[in-house]
């Protein structure tokens, strides 16, 4: 008898969770995990489907997990600078014979009025930023550490959740999620005088309105390249990820 089909995504986008909820309504015969690394404290999880939070252990785990859950195929819809989970999925995925994608959303393109520095990494970004500038730095916790050597800025964070630890350098703290509308940002921008936008090329319309608030006031914009895409199959929206599921299945 064939092997049921059971998809682990990998989840922490937002269209992981919107691919999720599709993959439901449409194939309900398909059983679905959704996995996501736990770097947001209440993350909102779709209605109605598996879910579990947390590394694996690396690729050994990831491996033996795939193993004892008779997983059939993965889909790997986790951030686009996750290079670290991207790498330990395809491995794991070669080691365990079975099928794999990735999800990749469109990176955002410069417009008209954009002021836009393209770097490397976040040593770079760090680097471009003139002395005494105010930079809003829209990076998360575990990508700020490089700014510790720039006593000179005076920056300010954006993070979902209050960090557990103190900041590793001087810094005005804003908690919470982005918002959307454009206005809000530009306006959050005004109140702290901020001089640069510091962040990565994540794609999608939930973190664009920075982007657009940055154009509108004419500020400069650090942004930081996608690491290279990974091997294998890359599926460009969301229609492609879904057929690709249940093609596979």
């Amino acid at each position: 008898m064939a092997q049921a089909p059971f998809t682990l995504l990998l989840g922490g986008t937002a269209e992981a969770s919107v691919l999720a909820r599709r993959l439901r309504t449409t194939r309900p015969d398909i059983q679905l995990l959704l996995s996501l690394a736990g770097r947001t404290k209440a993350p909102a999880l779709p209605e109605g489907v598996e879910t579990r939070i947390g590394g694996f252990g690396g690729v050994d785990g990831l491996v033996l997990f795939i193993r004892e859950r008779g997983v059939t195929r993965l889909l790997d819809a986790t951030h686009p600078y996750a290079v670290g989970m991207s790498r330990n999925a395809g491995e794991a995925t070669r080691l365990a014979g079975i099928p794999r994608a990735t999800f990749l959303r469109a990176p955002w393109e410069t417009v008209d009025r954009d002021r836009w520095q393209e770097v490397a990494c976040l040593r770079t970004a760090r680097d471009a930023l003139p002395s005494g500038a105010r930079p809003f730095l829209a990076l998360g916790s575990q990508h700020i550490a490089p700014f510790r050597h720039r006593p000179d800025l005076r920056p300010v964070l954006r993070q979902v959740d209050a960090p557990a630890e103190p900041l590793p350098f001087a810094a005005t703290l804003v908690t919470g999620k982005p918002s959307e509308d454009i206005a809000e940002e530009a306006a959050l921008f005004r109140e702290h005088g901020i001089t640069h936008l510091v962040c990565r090329n994540s794609g999608g319309a939930r973190g664009y309105a920075k982007i657009a608030a940055a154009r509108k006031m004419r500020m400069p914009v650090i942004l930081i390249r996608r690491p290279p895409e990974p091997d294998g199959p890359i599926l460009r929206d969301l229609d492609a990820a879904l057929s690709w599921l249940i093609s596979s299945s």
